[in-house]
């Protein structure tokens, strides 16, 4: 059995590959590895996110949920380096990747932790998300139901329209949250909660 990039620990021997992540006027090289989502490229979805996304908010904590080996996060910090960045995913190895980035890149605004690991008083601005689908609804919706509520502002989401981003943005609604789909842009679609 192959490891899932929302496994806890992975068992995939370790395999670094770098990259450079150029989106608008921030570049920063990267470290990737197996055992982690998108393993030696910034995925599509993400890139359609930050690319398509209003500008992170000015003043507050930030959150990237699912954070992988940091793309989301590392961009935050960079735009916003006033800001506390938390990335928080459940992979240990990506969230070891995201503290080596982090450094590598002189960011000292990103926290990367466990869920468990974020003070339970701690409130955020926003809300960033390449979310963890494969995860299977079920853990999806107990994933966005437990950090939603904790957003004073906007989350923004991209979900491919093929894995249910339109039934998605329903079921938020659904549960008090409404959402609207910012942009469509390659088969994805950039979300935006409240």
């Amino acid at each position: 059995m192959t490891d899932q990039y929302f496994s806890e620990q992975p068992t995939s021997p370790s395999d670094p590959v770098s990259f450079r992540l150029e989106i608008g006027d921030v570049a920063l090289d990267l470290t990737t590895d197996s055992g982690v989502f998108a393993r030696g490229r910034l995925d599509k979805g993400t890139r359609v996110l930050l690319e398509n996304a209003p500008d992170p908010a000015g003043t507050g904590d930030l959150l990237d949920l699912g954070c992988g080996y940091g793309p989301i996060a590392l961009w935050l910090a960079v735009q916003r380096p006033g800001s506390t960045v938390w990335a928080v995913d459940v992979n240990d190895r990506a969230l070891d990747l995201v503290r080596a980035n982090a450094a590598a890149a002189g960011l000292a605004n990103v926290r990367a932790c466990r869920p468990d690991e974020v003070p339970a008083d701690v409130r955020f601005a926003e809300l960033w998300s390449n979310p963890p689908i494969r995860s299977g609804k079920a853990a999806l919706h107990e994933l966005l139901l437990r950090w939603l509520p904790r957003v004073d502002g906007a989350s923004y989401l991209v979900v491919s329209k093929n894995l249910g981003s339109d039934s998605l943005a329903r079921w938020l609604d659904e549960q008090g949250h409404p959402t609207r789909r910012l942009s469509s842009h390659a088969g994805f679609r950039v979300l935006a909660t409240t």
